[in-house]
């Protein structure tokens, strides 16, 4: 095994590991969040977050386990797995000098920046799939049940939605040569949607509203994802994709 690959299994594993210890306690935390429902709501000091209740009140334990793995665990930690995954794939080669070296290998540099993508991606999605099988085992603790058929239509929408923030940190490592100030713009930027999506009046505005509470529990109740905004997420994907192998097929070190 390669270098490239010990990283991916590495990041894969890690990234894995921190939603997973998240997401246990949070199921075995149910029954006392089902009990102390309304307290909860009351101490809530955003009309968003008492909404954001108000719908996991009503959901049941789906909507809470949707909530906390989905929304709460892989949308921050994920979009920040994503973000740290994509900064430095062309962008620390080249603050490192070692950029020339990587270009000089015998295969084109079309196919040398899909496998980085590839590997990256599947960093990604691997942990999303692997934590999400781990639901329904965990949900028994605690006397529910929810179905894994139902929860691989919310995991593969949750990485097309994480493939997206990836892939456009990807497209900056692309052209750059900085990826700490990537990086940077990218999460405050990821940072700056989360905090309108907690306004009221501003919360439409942000990209968080592809990736909440509503969306997973909607698409775990129908089995099947939203076309318009699947559409979305994919042709960002392939945008951003196509746009880093047009900008590092013509890239000086």
């Amino acid at each position: 095994m390669g270098p490239f690959a010990r990283a991916i299994v590495w990041r894969s594993l890690g990234f894995f590991l921190v939603i997973e210890a998240m997401l246990v306690p949070a199921i075995l935390f149910w029954p006392n969040f089902r009990d102390n429902l309304g307290a909860l709501r009351a101490m809530a000091p955003l009309p968003m977050l008492k909404d954001m209740i108000d719908t996991l009140g009503k959901g049941g334990v789906a909507a809470y386990v949707l909530g906390q793995h989905y929304f709460k665990g892989c949308n921050t930690l994920g979009v920040a797995a994503a973000i740290l995954f994509g900064m430095g794939v062309v962008a620390g080669e080249a603050q490192r000098g070692t950029l020339e070296l990587w270009l000089a290998r015998p295969l084109s540099r079309r196919r040398v920046l899909f496998e980085r993508w590839l590997g990256g991606a599947a960093a990604l999605a691997l942990p999303v799939f692997v934590s999400s099988a781990t639901i329904p085992w965990l949900v028994g603790y605690v006397d529910e049940e929810m179905e894994q058929v139902r929860l691989l239509w919310c995991s593969g929408y949750q990485t097309l939605f994480l493939l997206a923030v990836y892939s456009l940190t990807f497209v900056l490592s692309s052209v750059g040569r900085n990826p700490v100030m990537i990086a940077f713009v990218m999460l405050f930027f990821t940072t700056f949607q989360f905090a309108i999506y907690l306004v009221k009046t501003a919360t439409h505005w942000s990209l968080f509203r592809l990736s909440d509470v509503p969306t997973y529990l909607k698409i775990y109740t129908e089995s099947r994802v939203p076309a318009g905004d699947t559409a979305l997420l994919a042709a960002t994907c392939l945008v951003c994709l196509g746009a880093s192998l047009f900008a590092f097929e013509r890239r000086v070190p």
